[in-house]
């Protein structure tokens, strides 16, 4: 696991493990540092970028000098201690930790709802047998959700999913219910997952080690033949993310540990990938038949081979370049244009404009972004010299202060949204312009509900207190502005 970078200046921990000195960071734990030097320990209820919670004690280690184990997930390491993680003690703790979880798991061996359960590995690698005690009364399955499957009976209580829901996406859906042998996960007041309010992210369908829940297709039956990473093609967060593939199909979708998203995804980037497998979607390129004239009419997607037939690439693109050609020399340069897609990378955008204007000679090129984006670049080449984002997302949780105006953050960038909200948790304050109550305003410190339209003069009213009270940063506006006597004159019309 990747060192704190706030840390890695402080002193090293050196202790013993398994007789072997070892050094840790000073913010990592003893299974952490075993992961880093390549041991095993047992875990369960610990999932690199959750919390730790010490609850399934599977991970338990004797330290030397101590009485009791130590759950190794969640414990320190202290300079000079001797930690086994494999000793006699602590093995016997970990297989009796295994056997009584294994025992509440549905009775066919291995878990009938995933063939990768880290239980069922944990199992096998520490020669767990057949469990001696009696299961617990099993739930009924909960199969209301389009997206998520909820098994129960596969459940241990771990709670990754509900750190996951509550400490990570903050969307205070599972938490638990009752007490002691009787307690149970359960989604808001114990409703059907359908009927909760699940936004169907699957951070816990992620987090879940045994496949209590599980994407509703099935899909942990089937072993994939190979993973592919990528980057979502949603929203401008760019998540991070990795295909699960089989017979040159998706499986099921995780996310990757990537600066933008640290594991996380939302509902579109886990489970919008179901159009790439759509019979409907063309795959071969169609050129219209013979004879056949273009019409006001709608198509049938069923029915395109009355309208279009298959051609080959080189024969489609041949047809393609000789009408554009043909328009350009016959209607000019300027009867040409190009649109580019937000869907492309730079590089394709950087290109596709080559295309228009070498290829067309015409700078008739534009970009769908174009219509909402304009102002905003022109604003940010201004003020900060990039038209581009200047920090990752996750850097509010340094900021005293964050203002979002303009943006519904928890609808068109999920993910984003999330860092703001944990961002909360530790000081910082949001405050948001909006004339709608969205989702954010859940967290947010104020809510300035303006009336439409009167955003500007909001915010010049803003400057103008800023300014009256003298809370300007004048050794910055020094440096970095320019004409800032013209806008002062320009705000005294703004008094609040």
């Amino acid at each position: 696991m990747a060192a704190n970078p706030d840390t890695l200046n402080n002193p090293m921990i050196n202790f013993t493990l398994d007789g072997e000195e070892v050094s840790a960071f000073a913010d990592e734990t003893i299974l952490q540092t075993a992961k880093r030097h390549n041991k095993e320990i047992p875990h369960l209820c610990y999932k690199e970028g959750l919390r730790a919670d010490g609850n399934c004690r599977a991970c338990v280690v004797e330290v030397e000098g101590e009485r009791t184990l130590a759950p190794s997930c969640c414990r320190m390491p202290t300079d000079g201690m001797n930690v086994q993680t494999s000793s006699e003690r602590a093995v016997k703790s970990q297989k009796m930790v295994l056997e009584l979880l294994k025992s509440d798991m549905p009775k066919q061996g291995e878990s009938p709802y995933t063939l990768e359960s880290e239980l069922d590995l944990w199992v096998k690698k520490l020669q767990v047998g057949e469990p001696r005690f009696e299961s617990r009364a099993q739930p009924a399955a909960d199969l209301s959700h389009p997206a998520i499957a909820v098994n129960m009976d596969a459940c241990i209580q771990c709670t990754r999913c509900l750190r996951a829901c509550r400490e990570e996406q903050m969307n205070d859906v599972i938490g638990f219910a009752n007490r002691g042998a009787h307690a149970e996960i359960v989604f808001d007041i114990a409703d059907p997952m359908a009927a909760s309010s699940c936004v169907a992210c699957g951070e816990c369908v992620q987090a879940c080690p045994t496949g209590a829940l599980m994407p509703a297709n099935n899909v942990g039956l089937e072993i994939a033949d190979k993973t592919v990473n990528s980057t979502c093609p949603y929203c401008g967060v760019g998540c991070l993310i990795k295909y699960h593939v089989k017979d040159d199909k998706i499986l099921y979708t995780e996310g990757r540990d990537g600066d933008t998203n640290k594991f996380r995804l939302c509902v579109k980037g886990r489970y919008g990938f179901n159009y790439i497998h759509n019979p409907l979607r063309l795959t071969k390129p169609l050129i219209r038949r013979d004879g056949v004239a273009k019409t006001t009419e709608l198509l049938d997607p069923n029915d395109l081979d009355t309208v279009f037939r298959e051609a080959s690439w080189d024969e489609a693109l041949d047809i393609a370049a000789g009408g554009l050609k043909k328009i350009r020399d016959e209607k000019g340069k300027k009867a040409l244009a190009g649109l580019g897609s937000a869907k492309g990378s730079n590089e394709e955008a950087y290109l596709f404009q080559k295309l228009i204007r070498t290829g067309f000679g015409s700078n008739n090129v534009d970009h769908c972004t174009r219509l909402c984006h304009a102002s905003s670049v022109v604003a940010l080449l201004e003020c900060l010299g990039s038209g581009a984002v200047s920090n990752p997302v996750e850097d509010v949780k340094l900021a005293e202060v964050v203002i979002i105006i303009g943006s519904n953050p928890t609808v068109n960038h999920p993910v984003g949204a999330t860092f703001m909200k944990n961002a909360t948790t530790t000081g910082t304050k949001i405050i948001l312009i909006d004339p709608n109550r969205t989702a954010i305003a859940k967290y947010a410190t104020h809510h300035l509900a303006f009336r439409p339209d009167t955003d500007v003069a909001l915010l010049n009213g803003i400057m103008h207190v800023i300014l009256d009270e003298g809370l300007q940063n004048d050794d910055y506006i020094k440096k970095h502005t320019e004409d800032f006597e013209f806008m002062q004159q320009h705000l005294k019309d703004y008094s609040p």
